[in-house]
């Protein structure tokens, strides 16, 4: 039975119930079955597996079906809660911690069952927090990457949220204002304030119970940072969030907080009939597009992702990458070859160095946009690509799409070409059989390790912060 995918103690259950319903005892039941009523005894309790012909006769016997008793189903509430904590006390999590289990009697409640599965059911979250690892961390960020992808990244009920937030706060058109943000706030119920001792993991802190919504004064006084921050604190009231269960869960909620305050900083139709108009004039441009709405060149790239496919029938790419190559973000439809591990993540991988994302780096000229064609296995690719610099060290911006459609774009004319074998090792990656030759066995080069192999997601009920500050955080300032 149990090689059938039956649990036992289901099953017991299940024929403890008939009986009991049929006024039979142990033994009375044994009897029409003809077996001891102590063996039946150990079939109830989960501890010996039936035969089917005895199945068919306990069916029998008490007026019911063999599949009934088979059901995966518990018969009822007590039976649900006796074969969870049975399976509990089961599980290596408990039995390594050395504890006897608890012996459940008729005589105890339902309650104390549900206060012991309670322990045992935060012993299992931690446990599943403690392995978690930057590998599930990243399989969960890629299968949320495909899983735009093949929406074309976009949320078109988060649009129209935006746009009814919008609207309701007199905003009509022209770059997102802080007053306009400020009053958004208001309307939800919050106030926005600013202060200097932030925990330092946050990027904001929401008072639920007081209205607040905490800020660094540093993105004072523009920028849209402080816009953005404070958007995303408000998204998660409008979108209904609550405390993500894993990191999938807490991928996704970042995911929607950032798409909303894109959406409202880009509002989407102000964005489109923008980009619409400029492909019309061939001559679309993240530089444009940035400047009419005030918000960072990355902003404008990545909300082109969202808009391009969905109502310019326009396949494109993005890529962050910083100084070493590493890709930090990335989203493309366009087919665009990309390094990636045995999991499918692309983040921490290493994009071509003929790629104008990492070519871009010695150019003397930084502060204009550069444009590249770039002969790929999958194609040719047209691209711009910003460089940029932060607390973190240089990056680069580089938005792009296959060779046909760059007619639509404001640096189609560029002559710069190149030619990428990516992914074939010998592109870049490899150095040439004479080198090989030259400096095997005379050198030992000493490798480094990117950044993302020992940077998990963190962990905690506030995702990404150290708990203990934010309460000090909130406790400084409860009576202000």
């Amino acid at each position: 039975m149990a090689s059938s995918g039956i649990h036992l103690t289901t099953l017991g259950h299940r024929i403890r119930h008939h009986r009991q319903a049929q006024g039979f005892t142990l033994d009375e039941l044994g009897a029409l079955v003809g077996v001891a009523g102590s063996q039946l005894s150990l079939i109830e309790n989960g501890k010996r597996e039936p035969k089917l012909s005895l199945l068919q006769a306990i069916a029998q016997a008490t007026g019911t079906e063999v599949t009934d008793l088979i059901s995966g189903e518990p018969p009822n509430r007590r039976a649900a809660l006796e074969i969870e904590l049975d399976r509990a006390q089961e599980s290596p999590v408990f039995r390594q911690l050395g504890i006897s289990p608890v012996r459940v009697t008729k005589g105890m409640s339902d309650e104390t069952i549900e206060s012991v599965l309670g322990l045992h059911r935060e012993l299992q979250r931690r446990e599943r927090e403690a392995i978690a690892t930057p590998e599930e961390a990243r399989r969960a960020n890629t299968e949320l990457r495909l899983r735009m992808r093949a929406q074309n990244n976009y949320l078109g009920d988060i649009e129209k949220l935006a746009e009814k937030q919008l609207k309701a706060a007199g905003h009509v058109q022209g770059a997102l204002s802080h007053r306009t943000v400020s009053i958004m706030a208001e309307r939800l119920g919050f106030e926005l304030i600013y202060v200097n001792d932030l925990p330092h993991s946050t990027r904001s802190v929401t008072d639920l119970e007081n209205g607040r919504i905490y800020l660094p004064p540093a993105s004072i006084p523009g920028g849209h940072g402080l816009r953005s921050m404070a958007l995303q604190a408000m998204a998660h009231r409008l979108l209904g969030h609550t405390p993500p269960t894993d990191y999938a869960d807490f991928l996704q909620q970042r995911l929607e907080i950032n798409y909303f305050g894109a959406c409202c900083l880009l509002p989407e139709t102000a964005s489109v009939a923008f980009l619409q108009q400029a492909k019309k004039d061939r001559n679309l441009a993240v530089e444009d597009f940035r400047d009419a709405f005030g918000v960072t060149h990355e902003a404008a790239g990545m909300r082109m992702t969202n808009l391009l496919t969905q109502h310019l029938g326009m396949s494109l790419h993005f890529l962050r990458v910083d100084s070493d190559g590493a890709i930090t973000r990335v989203y493309e439809n366009d087919d665009l070859p990309l390094p990636m591990d045995v999991t499918g993540a692309v983040e921490g991988q290493r994009v071509c160095r003929k790629f104008q994302a990492r070519a871009a780096f010695t150019q003397q000229n930084r502060t204009t946009e550069h444009h590249q064609y770039t002969d790929t296995p999958s194609g040719t690719f047209w691209c711009s690509t910003q460089t940029g610099s932060s607390a973190d060290g240089e990056f680069s911006i580089t938005v792009g799409v296959p060779f046909d459609d760059a007619r639509w774009w404001r640096g189609r004319e560029t002559t710069d070409r190149a030619v990428s074998n990516c992914p074939d090792e010998s592109c870049c990656r490899r150095p040439s059989s004479e080198l090989t030759e030259r400096w095997n066995g005379k050198s030992w080069p000493s490798a480094r390790v990117h950044t993302h192999m020992f940077s998990p997601l963190p962990r905690g009920a506030f995702p990404g912060v150290d708990d203990s500050e934010v309460y000090e955080f909130l406790g400084r300032h409860a009576e202000e």
